[in-house]
């Protein structure tokens, strides 16, 4: 469990803190170039994806987890790769891939959200929020591109901001229950010896 929980953690902090900066510079400068927004954005779909690989293979434990992690990596790096390659033909479906990524962190938040019920964090409820509302802005991408680019690239930049935010606080929860289940674990078994 510990070393599952390091490899989301790093996974989600590196993710979280890259869909921060893109998000800043989306959302202080629309007006770039949109064909730097496309190899931006593709740039950061490779990085992503090549981390996830590389820790697939680093990891290789057979576990669910480390499967999903190595498809995920996949779909990232070939669809930034495209959009790198063909920039000009990405332009118009720009908030369409970026809402289908926010709906895959959205996802995994709920994923992250049942994990925390399970373990009764008090406030797991605040996670699936989270997630559901990180799902909700990514389906508004998805459904309802924006038609001025400068908008919907603003716009982008805000959703980008919000869900790296939310992935950080959600994981910083996710940790705080592992290591207080840890150390109440820990305090049974030395009860446990004592008693002996």
């Amino acid at each position: 469990m510990g070393g599952l929980l390091k490899k989301l953690k790093k996974n989600v902090v590196i993710s979280a803190i890259l869909c921060i900066l893109l998000g800043l510079v989306l959302a202080i400068w629309p007006g770039m170039s949109m064909h730097i927004v496309c190899i931006v954005i593709g740039s950061v779909l490779i990085l992503g994806g090549l981390v996830r690989l590389a820790e697939s293979f680093w990891g290789r434990d057979g576990s669910m987890y480390t499967q999903i992690n190595m498809i995920v990596g996949i779909i990232f790096a070939v669809v930034g790769i495209w959009i790198v390659v063909k920039p000009e033909k990405v332009l118009a479906i720009i908030p369409i891939i970026v809402g289908i990524v926010i709906v895959v962190h959205g996802l995994n938040n709920l994923q992250q959200a049942v994990a925390l019920c399970k373990e009764k964090y008090d406030k797991w409820w605040v996670a699936l929020l989270l997630g559901l509302v990180t799902v909700g802005f990514g389906a508004l991408l998805i459904f309802r591109p924006f038609a001025a680019l400068d908008t919907a690239v603003m716009i982008i930049g805000f959703f980008l901001v919000y869900d790296g935010v939310s992935d950080l606080w959600i994981v910083s929860r996710i940790a705080r229950t592992a290591k207080a289940l840890q150390q109440d674990a820990e305090a049974l078994d030395v009860d446990a010896k004592d008693i002996e």
